[in-house]
């Protein structure tokens, strides 16, 4: 149903492209993409990490080159759902790059609508290979309904390790070559001096949580740092996992996370950009010093088109966390 739904959408948007472009005297192009139609190469990318990744690499060649987040407005990944216009978007561009989650389940069926038969496409998951973690539930976190699957659920959430970053950025500029490769130096070269960055931003997270004397998170909020925790032995405690719609805590997991604040004697918690602070309030007031301080830490869920004009970046914000983490873990 679903594939017909999107079908029957792209359908409508061409045959409306069709008649407005019969309508203006002198136009015979009927499937001009009106936002790329100067640029030779259209990108498209679901997420704020890939979109600005594909953008460093691309680098000076932006004038060549038309990139568009979906994801724009600040709509998190688990509640997006493609517009008409961000399908007819995906179905004209040369490279497509989506995360391939759960949250991307209705990707297959876009892409089967494609026009451009010679769209190249980076599923991040499927880049990631055997770095793929499955989701998992942490100690105390809420209990979330259990739905059938076909297969495993993996954890949705890459841009926020480094070390996937090196290998995703790597897997964009192979697919900018091959569809590109007049640029294909160009797009090298650039990989090349981001690849360093990333690693020397890797490099400062390892010695900085090495040297901290705590090795404990307790995020307030859902979870989607897995994959950074894993890369640097952090422990964490939350309250939803990194996918869930829950927004009310139990009693049981207030319960268990107060207890944490005071086992472990925690003077921060966590919670991420745009939420809600009750939760996090609730447990501070329940612990025993009720003092702990509330930090937030930005998961790049939420990244708005206003933002990237503004000159957000992956690694501005992965900066900017490290140093959360320092006031947390010291």
């Amino acid at each position: 149903m679903k594939n017909k739904i999107i079908a029957l959408a792209l359908c409508a948007l061409l045959l409306s492209g069709l008649f407005a472009a019969c309508s203006t005297p002198g136009n015979t192009n009927t499937t001009t993409r009106p936002d790329v139609k100067e640029k030779e190469l259209s990108v498209v990318a679901t997420v704020f990490p890939a979109y600005d990744w594909a953008r460093q690499i691309i680098g000076e060649n932006e004038d060549h080159v038309a990139l568009t987040l979906l994801l724009d407005k600040g709509t998190d990944l688990h509640n997006y759902q493609p517009t008409v216009e961000d399908i007819y978007k995906i179905s004209t561009c040369d490279l497509f790059i989506y995360v391939g989650g759960e949250s991307d389940k209705w990707v297959p069926d876009a892409l089967e609508q494609a026009t451009n038969k010679d769209m190249r496409v980076v599923c991040l998951l499927d880049a990631l290979g055997s770095a793929a973690k499955e989701e998992e539930a942490l100690e105390g976190m809420e209990a979330e309904e259990e739905e059938e699957e076909d297969g495993p659920a993996y954890d949705e959430h890459v841009w926020l390790s480094l070390r996937n970053a090196r290998i995703l950025c790597g897997s964009v500029c192979e697919a900018l070559k091959a569809a590109d490769p007049a640029f294909a130096d160009s797009y090298q070269a650039k990989l090349e001096r981001y690849d360093a960055s990333l690693a020397e931003l890797d490099e400062k997270y390892a010695a900085a949580i090495e040297a901290a004397p705590r090795k404990t998170l307790l995020f307030a909020d859902r979870f989607p740092f897995r994959y950074l925790a894993d890369d640097y032995g952090l422990s964490c405690y939350a309250a939803f996992s990194g996918c869930s719609a829950e927004t009310e805590a139990s009693f049981e997991t207030v319960n268990f996370l107060v207890n944490k604040v005071d086992e472990l004697e925690l003077p921060y918690i966590l919670v991420l950009e745009g939420g809600n602070t009750r939760l996090a309030e609730t447990i501070v007031e329940n612990s025993a010093a009720g003092n702990a301080g509330i930090l937030t830490i930005n998961s790049l869920q939420s990244v708005t088109a206003k933002g990237v004009e503004e000159g957000v970046t992956y690694l501005g914000v992965m900066e900017s966390n490290l140093e959360v983490l320092k006031t947390v873990l010291n």
